[in-house]
């Protein structure tokens, strides 16, 4: 029978000196003490209890004395002791504690750091650095106050309504915009396992149980475009006004293309001997890469353009830069100021005018001009099949346009002075 060790007291464990004590009491419970510590003013204590774990020696820690008392040693070792013996390794009962504990906290994850950490796994999503301050400026606006700090397995219907209700009538778009980001970061916090439970910020069925449909509240405003009949006469005193603005919002309407794609247009991209402008993937709303078959107007205006040094632009500022998505619509504002525009209409707004002449002044198909305005036409089998982007039809719709555009104007562009 192996020898008991006596069972100390509280007085005779608190008065032993450096070293290993067994205490007694409990078989394997030892105090270890160490040196003498200045700053402590004592000697630094902790409990260990030796136990054999299938013929293995495991020395576990039960904590510091005396902030774990004598008794409480004795109580934490009975209790392991019993454990063993059935079968219960406490060590690696520990670790998996501690494994469960490090993905509990992984989970933790707030709303703002899911919302960050979406945002740069989508970083090239964007269309551009406006749409991407855009994005984030309304999450870290409106969300951030709100429940940017809530863990996101945490956040319910009711926070998402906080953070929308105060501005769903009064910006109708922006709230439907955010309600819209909000739930993408949610549903990127659910499939990264920081969240189990559905996503509060879904519409259908949830959301919009709560909140009156946008539509409702704020009717979508199509953009000012003037009348195709009104249009010519526009080109005509277009053309008299000087500066790349102008010679900007021209092609534009020549093109019926959208005025960011022509703010960002480079001379690699024109083809004037094919007359084809080659617009690339990134410029393009449908991320897909467009031909657009140049009329000789078009044509003539691109020719009548200096390539300023040190600037692949087109269309470029006076420094060279991009010009701001403002410009055409500052040239327009002055027509207006002058009376040679009397008439509601945005840069814009031309693409639908485009869209009206087609439709009654012409026999093309709705397809075809649709394609013109680098619109998607059909679903994904139409797509599969059609492979065509009618090039040589539309240059036919291109042409026509021009011609009606240019039928009561005068060939008098005024040619920009060469920027060295």
């Amino acid at each position: 029978m192996p020898k008991l060790n006596k069972e100390l007291t509280a007085l005779e464990v608190k008065r032993l000196k450096e070293g290993i004590h067994f205490v007694g009491g409990v078989g394997g419970l030892t105090l270890q003490v160490s040196e003498f510590n200045q700053e402590l003013r004592r000697c630094p204590a902790s409990w260990v209890l030796r136990v054999y774990v299938g013929g293995i020696r495991r020395n576990l820690g039960l904590g510091p004395y005396p902030e774990i008392s004598v008794g409480e040693a004795r109580l934490r070792a009975r209790a392991i002791k019993a454990d063993v013996e059935l079968g219960t390794d406490p060590i690696q009962e520990k670790a998996n504690v501690r494994a469960a504990l490090r993905a509990e906290i992984a989970k933790g994850k707030s709303f703002k750091e899911c919302a960050d950490a979406f945002m740069a796994a989508h970083a090239k999503d964007y269309e551009n650095a406006k749409h991407a301050k855009q994005w984030e400026s309304t999450v870290r606006n409106y969300a951030y106050p709100v429940i940017g700090n809530l863990l996101v397995r945490d956040i319910t219907l009711d926070d998402v309504l906080d953070v929308l209700k105060p501005i769903w009538d009064e910006k109708t778009e922006t709230a439907k915009r955010l309600q819209g980001r909000i739930e993408k970061v949610i549903d990127f916090a659910i499939s990264s396992g920081y969240r189990t439970s559905i996503n509060p910020a879904r519409w259908k069925g949830n959301l919009s149980l709560h909140l009156s449909p946008p539509s409702k509240i704020a009717p979508v405003k199509n953009f000012d475009s003037l009348p195709y009949r009104a249009t010519p006469d526009f080109i005509k005193k277009l053309r008299k006004r000087v500066g790349p603005a102008a010679r900007a919002l021209e092609f534009l309407i020549l093109t019926a293309v959208r005025s960011n794609t022509v703010r960002l247009a480079t001379w690699k991209e024109i083809d004037l001997d094919e007359g084809i402008w080659n617009i690339p993937a990134a410029n393009t709303k449908t991320r897909k890469p467009h031909r657009v078959p140049l009329s000789r107007e078009a044509m003539d205006l691109l020719r009548s353009l200096p390539q300023m040094v040190g600037s692949k632009l087109v269309f470029p500022s006076p420094r060279g830069k991009v010009i701001s998505d403002m410009t055409m619509n500052q040239v327009m504002k002055r027509m207006r100021k002058d009376d040679d525009l009397t008439l509601p209409a945005v840069p814009h707004g031309f693409r639908s005018t485009f869209k009206v002449w087609a439709t009654e002044q012409t026999e093309y198909p709705s397809e075809l001009t649709e394609i013109c305005l680098m619109h998607k036409v059909g679903d994904a089998v139409y797509e599969a099949y059609q492979r065509s982007d009618m090039f040589e039809k539309r240059r036919a719709v291109m042409r026509s346009w021009s011609d009606f555009l240019y039928a009561q104007a005068e060939s008098n562009i005024k040619p920009l002075r060469a920027r060295g």
